[in-house]
């Protein structure tokens, strides 16, 4: 049986899933709440994750370990890559890398981690069929996939963005997709990430980041409706 693991990343966003969930059961572990219950008909853990990656890590593992996930999705925002993506359009994980990754003294391809099999962990062919579909569901032609780079770094100067272009060819920026793609690759459990973009990742221009956050959570939450429901459908 199918049962989604939801990482959200914004408060509003998990208050809204958990309005439309039912059966709910919490347990408190590392820090964070996980809501067990039922979504669109589907068995679903929601959690809010905070900021960074040890602590997406940390969550992703947690749902695997302890409520036997077997596909994750993890929504939330982050800053453009691509001249092509505005404000308020919809990124569909590829795959997802590390922007602050680098070891390439040591012989690693930038971005790679140390033992590791890969440098890009690829997220679930069908997942990403499915959020793309909800996505465009709910914004319609605003919709890219391709890939997400991580970093514990809120990206803000126009330097480090090319450097990241340069290092990663990502279309967007943030901080904790690559963590749950990893600790979900090395768990065998199918993922997708999917992404709001809230700001071109320099110093261009400024924005009312809690009028936006607020819109994005609202977006995010209703494509996760969306991706639940074709979930479900497809058992």
């Amino acid at each position: 049986m199918t049962k989604l693991g939801i990482i959200g990343a914004m408060q509003e966003e998990v208050e809204t899933l958990l309005a439309l969930t039912e059966n709910i059961k919490e347990l408190h572990k590392a820090g964070s709440v996980f809501y067990e219950g039922v979504l669109e008909e589907l068995p679903v853990v929601i959690v809010q994750c905070g900021v960074g990656k040890v602590n997406a890590a940390m969550c992703t593992q947690v749902l695997c370990d302890l409520f036997g996930v077997t596909h994750i999705v993890n929504t939330g925002i982050a800053g453009s890559l691509c001249a092509r993506l505005d404000i308020g359009d919809l990124v569909v994980s590829r795959d997802a890398m590390y922007h602050d990754v680098d070891a390439v003294h040591f012989g690693y391809p930038y971005g790679k981690v140390p033992g590791m099999d890969t440098t890009e962990f690829p997220a679930d062919e069908a997942m990403i069929r499915y959020a793309f579909a909800a996505a465009e569901a709910v914004n319609p032609g605003h919709t890219t996939i391709g890939r997400v780079a991580s970093g514990d770094q809120f990206v803000a100067v126009k330097e480090l963005k090319e450097k990241i272009i340069a290092c990663t060819q990502g279309l967007c920026t943030e901080m904790e997709g690559a963590a749950i793609a990893q600790t979900a690759y090395r768990n065998s459990v199918p993922f997708v990430i999917l992404r709001a973009i809230s700001d071109k990742a320099d110093d261009s221009a400024e924005m009312d980041y809690p009028t936006f956050e607020r819109i994005a959570a609202h977006r995010c939450a209703e494509v996760t409706r969306h991706l639940a429901r074709q979930l479900k459908a497809a058992q």
